[in-house]
């Protein structure tokens, strides 16, 4: 497994317990990993269909993870 693919796993199991949450959470909530990569997770599991991205409010979005989509990739 690529550095690419365990980063996005760690996101995406954080996500999954999750659902519902805000980057800057994911940050917090994710120890050992730095922002860069976890926005990296987050994009590639946005377009790999696995997550939708809505605006919040200015300058903040929240994430919803797309069940389905994740049964699939598993």
């Amino acid at each position: 497994m690529s550095n690419q693919e365990e980063t996005d796993h760690r996101g995406l199991e954080f996500l999954v317990r999750s659902p519902c949450t805000v980057p800057d959470d994911m940050v917090l909530q994710c120890p050992g990993l730095i922002w860069n990569q976890l926005f990296g997770a987050i994009s590639s599991l946005h377009r790999a269909g696995v997550l939708t991205i809505y605006p919040k409010e200015r300058g903040q979005y929240v994430i919803h993870v797309l069940m389905a989509a994740v049964g699939e990739r598993a």
